[in-house]
């Protein structure tokens, strides 16, 4: 059988473009035991796909040249030579970016779409979910009546830590780049303010005028100017999940910016990595959670999605222009 793949071309250099993707036929192998042939049906894009780009030392290995790009991907069974699935099976796991692709049973799980949509396995029951659940809860330890502040607010993780936080009884604030997200944000998701930094010229004032008792808890989703200007208005005794920072994904080089660890000492403030993946321990517990709030509609979730697995390449250089509101996922 022959597919189509994407593969990694070129490391980028600043923001990635088309040229970093080629396009390739390749004919599949025969299925061995204990594997499964997949029929794509659903590809998460997500911001850290950036750094893998790079050929430097991280969380996780760099995306190599000259081979298929990867991430989720829900899938439906085609064939199986595995006891474990049969056709029909919709499965989800880390896969490279292929229409059609054989894989070890070890590397997917059933999903159950009676709970929920397929694609939100990709999102909201995924890692996505997972994330802001870590970030927000076993990190921030919100509290009833603290603020809350998150930005990149109406992405995938955004959108659900603010919904968190408002059923753990906190008051949250949102930071997005469109006066349409802030109406969403507010109307959908029910945060009680939000900030459009790309109108606002002093977001140090536009949040202390949002939160008159300070920040609580800042879920950090991008980092630079934005995050200067809430860690300005940090509480004593604050929590920062540090999740991302898209602000400096494409950076050629170190952007200079204010020396915050004065604030962050003199306040108690405690700023702490993750990657979710360390957590796998809570990953019961959260999906436990996630999966009744979603049922209870306490946890709306929304979806940007594009049709056509040609257009993975697209999609993932929209994530930096902001051309998603909650998860970014392109069906096949």
């Amino acid at each position: 059988m022959t597919t189509k793949q994407i593969v990694f071309a070129a490391r980028p250099k600043g923001t990635p473009t088309m040229e970093n993707f080629r396009f390739e036929n390749i004919e599949l192998p025969e299925l061995q035991e204990c594997e499964v042939l997949l029929q794509g049906l659903y590809y998460s894009v997500d911001p850290y796909m950036r750094s893998k780009m790079n050929d430097a030392k991280s969380y996780t290995p760099p995306f190599r040249l000259n081979q298929p790009m990867e991430g989720g991907v829900v899938a439906t069974v085609i064939e199986s030579r595995s006891a474990k699935f049969k056709t029909g099976d919709l499965v989800l796991g880390r896969l490279p970016w292929r229409e059609q692709i054989i894989t070890s049973e070890k590397n997917i799980q059933k999903i159950d779409t009676v709970i929920a949509p397929a694609s939100y396995y990709l999102g909201i029951l995924g890692m996505t979910g997972l994330t802001a659940y870590v970030g927000l809860v076993h990190i921030g330890k919100p509290k009833a009546g603290e603020t809350v502040v998150v930005s990149g607010a109406a992405g995938a993780v955004g959108v659900a830590v603010g919904q968190i936080a408002k059923i753990l009884g906190c008051r949250v604030i949102g930071i997005a780049g469109s006066d349409e997200k802030i109406k969403l944000l507010k109307e959908k998701f029910g945060f009680d303010e939000a900030i459009n930094y790309k109108t606002t010229p002093d977001m140090k004032s536009a949040i202390a005028a949002a939160c008159p008792n300070d920040v609580d808890i800042y879920f950090d989703n991008v980092g630079g100017e934005i995050s200067d200007a809430v860690i300005y208005n940090i509480n004593f005794h604050a929590r920062i999940p540090l999740c991302g920072q898209i602000a400096l994904y494409n950076s050629t080089e170190v952007p200079m910016g204010p020396r915050l660890q004065t604030i962050l000492l003199t306040r108690s403030v405690l700023m702490q990595g993750f990657i979710v993946s360390d957590y796998q321990s809570i990953f019961p517990e959260g999906i436990q959670h996630l999966a009744q709030w979603v049922k209870e509609g306490k946890l709306k979730f929304m979806e940007t999605i594009i049709k056509g697995f040609d257009q993975l390449p697209n999609a993932l250089l929209g994530l930096f222009k902001g051309e998603n509101t909650g998860k970014m996922i392109v069906e096949a």
